[in-house]
């Protein structure tokens, strides 16, 4: 089965934070998903787009903060993180793009 457009939409862009990079050692990755993505979709579309096996696959929404900007109050979006096990000896390079 081909990348499919929607996959695109599953998958927004992946999280590069000092918790993500330590993670990566341990063979996972963390990627930006849809907050309509479920743990299925979310695996289905990083073993299609990236040819990698899925072990596993961990979710949380990230609440937005409520901030200010130039004086005036704001909210931040929420944003759902998935982290991704990949099986032993696989690895994804997210520093190349897709």
């Amino acid at each position: 089965m081909a990348a499919t457009p929607r996959h695109y939409d599953t998958i927004l862009a992946p999280l590069i934070t000092e918790k993500a990079t330590q993670l990566s050692e341990q063979n996972k990755v963390v990627f930006k998903v849809a907050l309509d993505a479920d743990k299925e979709t979310i695996a289905v579309a990083v073993e299609e787009l990236f040819k990698v096996k899925v072990v596993k696959v961990n979710t949380l929404v990230q609440k937005g903060k409520t901030k200010r900007f130039r004086g005036r109050p704001g909210r931040r979006s929420d944003i759902k993180k998935a982290i991704v096990t990949l099986q032993e000896g696989q690895s994804i390079d997210i520093t190349t793009g897709l």
